[in-house]
């Protein structure tokens, strides 16, 4: 069953982002810009794993929403977000109880290992699945599987999985052909340079469904796996 979350977060780009996010890694994310609303949801179900919660929100601010949901459920875990890093914002959250705090802007995938961190200690365990995010593209290890901002999806083979893995741990940084020869097929010789050729192709045409990632090519060298912000 999947970890159900209240997040609470004002500026809409980033709640979306966020929201999908966190559910693509497997927990459920139900979320309000602004506390009234979030407030007026708990008190009808205040059974929530964590509360991510914004402190500059508009109206109530995410402290005044804290000590509200308390009143209700006086075990319940939650996250600060904030723009103002300030070391009386941090001892205000850490005084309320907070579990974690994360400054703005942070990296969504420091945010999510947070939250890990958090269920895990709760010891109910934690449903979310490894996987990697490059750019606009999300990579799941566990299933080799690629989702694109679509929402669609593909099912890598093993070897373009190797491949994908590599350069997704190698973003923006030349990769020579002799060393993606070595690390994925064990040797540097001319007909593996003909297959790594074939599954760069195919890397390729899969990339063409994103906004924000490319495989380019440098000359007589080897590759660079490009992500733009």
């Amino acid at each position: 069953m999947k970890s159900k979350l209240l997040f609470v977060e004002d500026e809409i780009d980033l709640g979306m982002l966020t929201k999908q996010y966190l559910e693509i890694s497997g927990l459920d994310i139900i979320w309000y810009n602004n506390a009234e609303d979030a407030l007026t949801r708990y008190k009808d179900d205040p059974e929530f794993a964590l509360a991510i919660i914004d402190v500059t929100l508009p109206g109530m601010d995410g402290f005044s929403l804290v000590r509200e949901m308390l009143k209700i459920n006086y075990s319940q875990s939650f996250l600060f977000l904030t723009a103002r890093n300030s070391k009386q914002d941090r001892l205000n959250g850490l005084k309320i109880g907070a579990d974690d705090y994360v400054n703005k802007p942070f990296d969504i995938e420091e945010l999510l290992l947070r939250i890990k961190n958090i269920l895990k200690r709760q010891g109910g365990g934690v449903p979310v699945q490894d996987f990697i995010l490059i750019g606009d593209i999300t990579f799941f290890k566990d299933t080799l599987k690629l989702v694109f901002p679509n929402g669609d999806h593909i099912h890598l083979t093993a070897r373009e999985a190797e491949l994908w893995d590599l350069f997704a741990r190698n973003v923006n940084v030349m990769l020579s052909r002799e060393q993606i020869l070595v690390d994925i097929w064990g040797e540097n010789d001319y007909f593996l340079g003909r297959s790594l050729d074939v599954f760069i192709s195919r890397i390729r045409k899969l990339l063409q469904y994103s906004t924000c990632v490319k495989l380019s090519t440098v000359y007589g060298k080897g590759f660079i796996f490009e992500v733009s912000s």
